[in-house]
């Protein structure tokens, strides 16, 4: 019993060291260049963005084009903040009702 509590001392006190190291780091911005020469800003969480504001209206502009990034459209099921896919209508996933089994 007395290793076990040495153990979970030992877990509880390198967590606590170590988890505002690792968050500390996730938080910077990156200033980089792409190999046009384009000032860019590189976000933690895997987005980028132009500096320049110009080329960020451009892009933005761009970007809005695509359906992947208009979210799901009127009438859909889904795509809770963002994250999952769009079902539609006409889709066997969209009205299935209660999965339990009960009045099948």
């Amino acid at each position: 019993m007395k290793n076990y509590l040495v153990l979970l001392a030992y877990f509880c006190v390198s967590t606590l060291f170590s988890t505002p190291i690792y968050a500390a780091d996730e938080s910077k911005d990156i200033a980089a260049t792409t190999p046009q020469g384009d000032q860019v800003v590189l976000h933690p969480n895997g987005r980028w963005e132009f500096t320049d504001t110009k080329k960020a209206a451009v892009a933005k502009e761009v970007a809005s084009q695509y359906t992947e990034n208009q979210g799901c459209p009127h009438g859909t099921q889904g795509g809770f903040l963002g994250f999952g896919r769009c079902i539609t209508a006409i889709d066997k996933d969209f009205n299935r009702g209660s999965m339990g089994g009960k009045g099948r």
